[in-house]
Parts: C-alpha cells; sequence; structure tokens
C-alpha cells in the first residue's frame, strides 16, 4: 500500500487535519471562554442544535405537547461550529460539551440532564408518556434506546466522517463503516418487517431517538448518501420513516435550533408554540 501512515511513538493534536468539523474537537475538556446561558420563561430550558441528536429532544417535546402535556420549553441555539458548547456557562451543565442538554427549574434543585438517552428518559418517566412503566414492553424500548446510543456513533462519527466530512477520502475507512451501516440498517429492516414501529406496535421513546439517524438517512437527508448506501432496499425502514414524517410533532420538532436549510426549516430559538408555526407557514403549499 502506498503512503501508509506510520504512527509516531507519541500522539499529537493536529487541529488543521481534522476536516470540517476540526474546529469542534480537542483532546481536553472545559471551558474555553466565559458566557452565561440564556434562560426563558419555561420550567424546561433546552441547548442544543438541530442535529440528529437535538432533534430528539425537540421531537420528544412537540410529541409531549401534542399528548397535552405541561411540557412548555425553551429551546435556545448552541452554535457547535462557533464553539457555544466551550462557554462556561453549557460546560457547568454539560461537562462532556455536547448537545443537547436540559435543565428542569420546576424545582429547587434544578440538575441538567444530558446525553440524549438520558434526556428521553427523563422526560417520558416526568410526563408518564412513550414509555411504557414497566415488564417487558419497557424492556424492549429501552433493548431499542441503547441500540441507537450503541449504533449511532458509527454512523455520524465514523461513515457519516469518512464519507462527507474527512478532508481526504479513503477506501478503507469508508467501506469499513459502510458495511456496519448498512448491516445496521438490515437489523432495523427485519425489526420493522413485523412491528409497526421500533420496539413493537405502540410508538415510543424508541422511535424518536432512532428517526433522527436512520429515518434522515433513508429519506435522503443525511450525508447526501441515499444512492451510495442504496437505501431503496430496505423498505420497511422506509415506510416506518415516511410515516413518521408524517406526524406533526416530528415536522415541529426537526425545524428549531437550525440555521441552514430552507427557510421554512429554520427556527434558532423556540419560546413558544407560535415561533414554529411562523416558520412552517413559509413552506410552500
Amino acid at each position: 500500500m502506498e503512503n501508509q501512515y506510520t504512527p509516531p511513538k507519541i500522539w499529537t493534536h493536529d487541529a488543521e487535519s481534522g476536516g470540517k468539523w476540526a474546529s469542534i474537537n480537542r483532546p481536553v475538556s472545559g471551558a474555553t471562554h466565559e458566557k452565561e446561558l440564556p434562560i426563558g420563561k419555561h420550567a424546561l430550558q433546552l441547548y442544543s442544535m438541530g442535529t440528529p441528536n437535538g432533534q430528539k429532544i425537540t421531537i420528544m417535546l412537540e410529541e409531549l405537547l401534542a399528548l397535552g402535556k405541561d411540557a412548555e420549553y425553551d429551546a435556545h441555539m448552541i452554535k457547535i461550529g462557533e464553539g457555544d458548547q466551550f462557554t462556561s456557562g453549557f460546560v457547568d451543565i454539560n461537562p462532556n460539551s455536547k448537545i443537547p442538554a436540559l435543565v428542569d427549574h420546576s424545582s429547587d434543585d434544578a440538575e441538567p440532564i444530558f446525553e440524549s438517552a438520558s434526556i428521553l428518559v427523563y422526560l417520558a418517566e416526568k410526563f408518564e408518556a412513550l414509555l411504557p412503566t414497566e415488564g417487558n414492553k419497557r424492556t424492549k424500548v429501552f433493548n431499542w434506546l441503547f441500540w441507537l446510543h450503541g449504533s449511532a456513533p458509527y454512523l455520524g462519527g465514523g461513515f457519516g466522517h469518512f464519507y462527507a466530512y474527512a478532508p481526504e477520502k479513503f477506501e478503507y475507512p469508508i467501506n469499513r463503516f459502510t458495511m456496519e451501516i448498512k448491516r445496521q440498517l438490515d437489523v432495523l429492516d427485519k425489526q420493522l418487517a413485523t412491528n409497526e414501529f421500533i420496539a413493537g406496535d405502540d410508538y415510543s421513546i424508541a422511535d424518536i431517538a432512532i428517526w433522527p439517524w436512520y429515518g434522515n438517512l433513508v429519506l435522503g437527508n443525511l450525508y447526501d448518501a441515499k444512492e451510495f448506501l442504496q437505501v431503496e432496499e430496505y423498505t420497511h425502514i422506509q415506510r416506518w420513516a415516511t410515516a413518521m414524517l408524517t406526524r406533526p410533532a416530528v415536522q415541529r420538532g426537526c425545524i428549531i435550533n437550525r440555521n441552514w436549510g430552507e427557510e421554512w426549516e429554520q427556527l434558532e430559538n423556540r419560546h413558544n408554540a407560535d415561533d414554529i408555526d411562523r416558520v412552517l407557514a413559509l413552506k410552500p403549499k
């Protein structure tokens, strides 16, 4: 193999070789600058960005509101490309400097919640919705929720990085991660062949967690890889992903904390339902 890389005896950080998102990655944790986070009028304060991980929480909150739950919230944009996740305010609520993060001010001892799976479970238990309270159905939801959190890094940090974002294209990592993503899609497709939703007959936080990654992927909204991955082969995922997108709460949650795409897909900060309505009204009929 020509131009084979030989690792040095001691690794050093080369920020220039990291590609499009090099500025958001570094080998140490902690704040880089002082800045407080904004706080809105609602008890639930979300600090996020409309990536797949961020969409999980905004979709969840909109689903809770659609169910009539008292889940009003403010969603504040964290611009990860500009280093907002490294401010002192954000690091205080998530020392890992990753979106999303949530603070519930409904009690005096508000504890920040970070990691999207933790936030989903917290909200489901707080509002008693979208997660069975006990038994096998609850176990199945957790099976698939944690499957997603073990699998998505291969899709985002693996396939997505080397296929879409790396400064150079290399055959080996692209082939390696493509094989794994197609295996994961096959796992999901077989599960959805005999189930309406991911964990069975009932819509749950498993669907909300998985759709922003794998639903967006098969619908062609992620990494421009629809043809490369031949996603039309996964007919059961296609059926589920399309049905999910017809849900008003999914449509609403997808546009929050975004500043890219069509004008009707962009809402940097959300403080009430009217904010979303105003942006969605821009969509051509």
